[in-house]
């Protein structure tokens, strides 16, 4: 595994290269908005869900730790809360457009790296009359790991974008939720 690594690497164009670099970047930007987002999230999510518990109960107080209660002032107005979910959310989402971007690039340039492979092993076959299949094979195979790579990456890429949406609609629940009960109260 390590001699066929090394050997793709060692017959690998500066394009290659370029690609694999670029696709390893997206890689990490794709974990670390990831698990940025996610944690941060789950704790405005968890703050949120304590508020409208609080908000329902018997108690019926703004938690201090909400977002929207930071934001409104524990103000009732139906406009300034409007305005504080629109925010609350614009920040959430922070990251959400750099996954769907990332998730429907990389395949392509993955795609690009294995054209660019393709006509570089068909550029030194030229110079041969006679091509057996045994030498043309491996030659496009290692030009196809560049789109296996863009696709591992989209892959990940849209499945952290899926996760982090679905976050994103979590949270605008509780944020709604408390908004409309304030609003009810006011």
């Amino acid at each position: 595994m390590t001699n066929t690594i090394l050997n793709y690497l060692t017959n690998s164009s500066a394009i290659t290269y370029i690609v694999l670099a670029l696709l390893s970047v997206y890689l990490i930007i794709t974990i670390w908005i990831f698990l940025y987002r996610y944690f941060a999230l789950n704790a405005l999510i968890r703050n949120e869900e304590k508020s409208l518990e609080s908000l329902t109960s018997r108690e019926a107080a703004f938690s201090p730790l909400s977002a929207l209660n930071k934001c409104a002032n524990n103000t009732n107005s139906k406009e300034l809360l409007y305005a504080c979910e629109l925010n609350i959310i614009k920040e959430a989402s922070v990251g959400v457009s750099w996954l769907a971007i990332i998730s429907s690039t990389a395949p392509f340039i993955g795609l690009f790296g294995t054209v660019v492979g393709i006509l570089e092993s068909f550029a030194k076959f030229s110079t041969h009359s006679k091509v057996a299949f045994s030498i043309i094979a491996p030659a496009i195979s290692e030009a196809l790991i560049a789109t296996a790579a863009g696709i591992f990456v989209a892959i990940f890429a849209y499945t952290f974008h899926q996760i982090i949406v679905r976050k994103v609609y979590e949270l605008n629940t509780y944020i709604k939720a408390q908004s409309q009960i304030l609003i009810a109260k006011g």
